[in-house]
């Protein structure tokens, strides 16, 4: 599966069909010419016949060739940023409209526009069959311009009206958990403690298997923020900071799917707050292909045998990380917690919880760029550095968006003062997203390799893992694993 383009392949798309192999769900999307429906590989109904079937590389690739959604499978599309149009979208990228368009359709087979129309379905579809809001303000709450193209979309895309979705979900809920019941998927409207009226959804977030969740619920919650993060009835809680409002989230690991519970105060920000949560967890990473890779080393691959599909516990937020990265320069992990949680009872803009303990978002770079250094506990070094980046972060100095090129952003950070290879690394591999990144001094990848039998002296240490290329942001987690530290197991 290393192939990007594998929708190409025709003889291999149609094993993975065959075989319903969930592992290419997300790769390619296949159309059934006697039906007019597209699927995902996994879909659990009877494959068609090989020469019924065509391959897109999306959903919206699919939908633009006049396919419709399948009832069952619910394929999702790529999530895509439509606010401003395409040629805002072009303006951040720094590429002309033309070579956006361009891009997209050699890359997925639809223009932006195809994209961003399929995403306000998928959301749409969301909203109709777990929320009870009226059809009205739900189409503008999807990003829909009027109503009459919410309706035409809506029926175009899915072979039904959305009363029809929302009555066939209730029908399907009314089955499984018995009528006037709310049931996994049903959302309740909720009223947060302080009069935010929030909205609560729950979501199922798949991935591709195998997923291995006790280190990477285990390192979220071991150095979770007082106020900002907790583990709470088996479920990583958090608060999000959103375009358009905040958000708590709830995040619980099962057999073939993430369970998320989200609690929002505006419902436009449905599909950031769920690109942001499949980011923290790395829910897109190609757990195959990297062990194919890890496990070609002697020493890696007894630990990548017994535990296949560790992922990177990345972030919500890029800046948020960076500057907890710098916070917990040289300390623990209890000491680094209790330095952020200063600084969010300090700073963070308080929020209600209606389900948990959560009370503080964590403050911006721009009002934390307005601290006085000498306030805060720390060594006059540490003050220096976190001043400096959240200054720089502030004023724009220092890119971590997701569209950020991640050596340019290593050379922005190496020049403030203070942010050494370790800090540099940790937030290419855990805020920038880079699967390469390799923080080699890192005291318990040193403990690790020991431990594994590999050298732990950073050059040597370095120098082996050039044979991880381009996963060795995986291989760290393998090596954490390795050692006994509370990061790696879930809370009891």
């Amino acid at each position: 599966m290393d192939d990007e383009r594998i929708f190409l392949d025709r003889e291999r798309c149609v094993r993975a069909v065959q075989s319903k192999d969930a592992r290419f769900d997300g790769w390619f999307f296949t159309a059934v010419l006697t039906t007019g429906i597209y699927c995902r590989p996994s879909c659990p109904v009877v494959p068609p016949k090989a020469e019924h079937m065509r391959f897109f590389p999306s959903a919206a690739a699919a939908q633009q060739g006049g396919f419709r959604a399948c009832k069952r499978c619910r394929p999702d599309a790529s999530p895509v940023m439509d606010d401003g149009g395409v040629p805002a979208l072009a303006r951040r990228l720094g590429y002309s409209v033309r070579q956006v368009e361009r891009q997209l359709l050699a890359e997925l087979g639809a223009g932006p526009l195809a994209l961003a129309r399929a995403q306000r379905a998928q959301t749409a579809r969301l909203l109709i069959e777990t929320t009870p809001l009226p059809m009205g303000e739900l189409a503008f709450a999807a990003g829909f311009s009027s109503i009459r193209t919410f309706n035409d979309t809506v029926r175009e895309v899915f072979a039904l009206s959305p009363s029809e979705l929302r009555e066939r979900a209730a029908r399907s809920r009314a089955g499984h958990h018995g009528a006037g019941r709310p049931g996994a998927g049903q959302a309740v409207a909720s009223q947060a403690p302080a009069a935010v009226p929030l909205t609560t959804l729950s979501l199922r977030l798949p991935f591709r298997a195998p997923l291995a969740p006790d280190s990477l619920f285990g390192h979220l919650a071991a150095t979770a923020v007082p106020g900002v993060e907790e583990w709470r009835d088996g479920a990583y809680r958090r608060t999000l900071r959103l375009p358009h409002g905040h958000a708590i989230v709830a995040l619980r690991p099962q057999p073939d799917h993430v369970s998320c519970q989200l609690f929002l105060t505006d419902l436009r920000d449905l599909a950031s707050a769920i690109s942001r949560c499949r980011r923290l967890l790395d829910l897109d990473a190609d757990p195959v292909a990297i062990a194919d890779l890890l496990s070609s080393d002697s020493v890696l691959a007894p630990l990548v045998g017994k535990a296949p599909g560790r992922r990177v516990p990345r972030t919500v937020d890029p800046t948020e990380f960076a500057l907890r990265a710098v916070v917990g320069q040289q300390i623990s992990i209890s000491a680094a917690r209790t330095h952020a949680a200063r600084l969010v009872t300090a700073h963070g803009e308080p929020v209600s919880d209606p389900a948990g303990g959560l009370n503080r978002i964590f403050p911006d770079a721009a009002r934390l760029a307005a601290v006085d250094p000498d306030s805060l506990a720390m060594p006059r070094s540490r003050r220096a550095s976190f001043a400096a980046l959240s200054t720089a972060l502030a004023e724009g100095r220092v890119d971590l968006s997701a569209g950020s090129e991640w050596h340019e952003a290593r050379a922005q950070l190496a020049r403030l003062p203070g942010l050494g290879p370790w800090t540099i690394e940790t937030i290419a591999m855990r805020a920038l997203g880079d699967p390469d990144a390799f923080p080699a001094s890192d005291l318990g990848v040193r403990i690790g390799a020991r431990l594994a039998g590999l050298p732990d002296s950073v050059p040597a240490l370095t120098d082996r893992a050039a044979g991880w290329r381009p996963w060795r942001s995986y291989a760290v987690q393998y090596l954490w694993a390795a050692t006994d530290h509370t990061i790696n197991h879930l809370p009891d």
